[in-house]
């Protein structure tokens, strides 16, 4: 099993997770939350900064542009959050970080860091040293995507080894070019890893064996795990290649899930020139809080956060981690993190 009910540490007693949550929920009801968030001693489970990922945030930077951004980065400071991950301006919706040096000094006047960048592919493929130069002038040594699977093939869910082989010798080329500049390729794990070779393996498993250890690492993403396997186990298979997590709860099976909420008007169609297979598709199961998601140790979340967070540091490799989730459940897993002695 990924999850088990433990008690857990809030200020100087102990309280159940159950517990933990209902005070919480009812905190949130009475607009407290953020206030506890606020006054809460920062505690740093792993000794990281509290991270975030700001893609389903993205519609305050489309709307407000940096300004936007700049509210954003704010709201995030306000709850703990020390440092963030980015989406380049190759996603129209990040088209107002354009210049490095606006984002960077947005950051720092809020006292955030930049650990790490989301590139498009066609990003990486056209203008690598433009992208390295940019990650580098937001102040952050991790190049990442969120899938090779840009222009590769996928038939019925099946992926065949010369395909993967090819997108792995891809990625590692861009490897040895980040490396130049002390820096190194994450990936994530999207649409193209979650599919299977002929013979039924997983091309996630499989591209362990492909990436060069030395210059790519995985960036795993948690609401994955039930296609992937149990994450503690990919941190002791494959020690020390991986470098960031992408937090998400996962409701347990047997769980009543919530009533969704009303259906939202039909979006309008993309824009054009949009990065194609890097649009909505590129967070399978991650970008929001919807779906099977839940906040990180709330009473219905399968995982055992101590075990994976700290396995994923001794075994995995693991220097950053980035909560990425709607903003009411990105409260609440910040809240409960803080909670965490790990």
């Amino acid at each position: 099993m990924l999850f088990k009910e433990r008690e857990w540490a809030y200020d100087t007693r102990m309280i159940s997770r159950r517990e933990f949550f209902a005070t919480s929920v009812g905190s949130l009801a009475a607009a407290g939350i953020l206030q506890e968030l606020k006054a809460h001693p920062l505690v740093l489970p792993l000794g990281f900064p509290l991270g975030g990922q700001v893609y389903p945030h993205r519609q305050r930077v489309v709307d407000g542009g940096l300004p936007g951004f700049a509210g954003l980065m704010r709201d995030m400071k306000a709850i703990g959050i020390g440092q963030v991950e980015l989406d380049s301006s190759g996603y129209r919706e990040f088209a107002a970080l354009g210049d490095g040096k606006e984002a960077r000094k947005i950051m720092d006047d809020n006292g955030i860091k930049c650990a790490s960048v989301h590139f498009t592919m066609p990003e990486l493929r056209t203008k690598l040293a433009q992208c390295v130069e940019w990650n580098a002038t937001v102040g952050a040594d991790q190049v990442s995507i969120a899938s090779l699977g840009n222009g590769r093939t996928i038939t019925d869910g099946i992926v065949q080894l010369d395909e993967l082989k090819k997108a792995a010798d891809e990625y590692n080329g861009f490897g040895d070019v980040a490396a130049k500049s002390k820096m190194i390729m994450t990936l994530h794990n999207e649409g193209f890893e979650l599919a299977h070779l002929p013979d039924g393996r997983l091309v996630y498993h499989v591209l362990f064996e492909y990436l060069n250890p030395k210059t790519v690492f995985m960036q795993y993403q948690m609401s994955t795990a039930p296609t992937t396997g149990d994450p503690v186990g990919l941190f002791q298979k494959w020690p020390n290649r991986f470098r960031s997590l992408h937090l998400q709860g996962l409701r347990r099976p047997g769980a009543t899930p919530p009533t969704p909420p009303p259906a939202p008007p039909p979006a309008a169609p993309a824009a054009a020139g949009a990065a194609a297979g890097q649009g909505a598709g590129r967070r399978a199961g991650g970008g929001g809080g919807g779906g099977n998601q839940v906040a990180l140790g709330s009473p219905d979340d399968m995982f055992d956060w101590p075990k994976v967070l700290t396995t994923a540091k001794s075994s995995g490799g693991i220097t950053n981690y980035f909560v990425e989730q709607n903003w009411d459940l990105f409260v609440q897993s910040i809240a409960y993190l803080k909670t965490l002695n790990v």
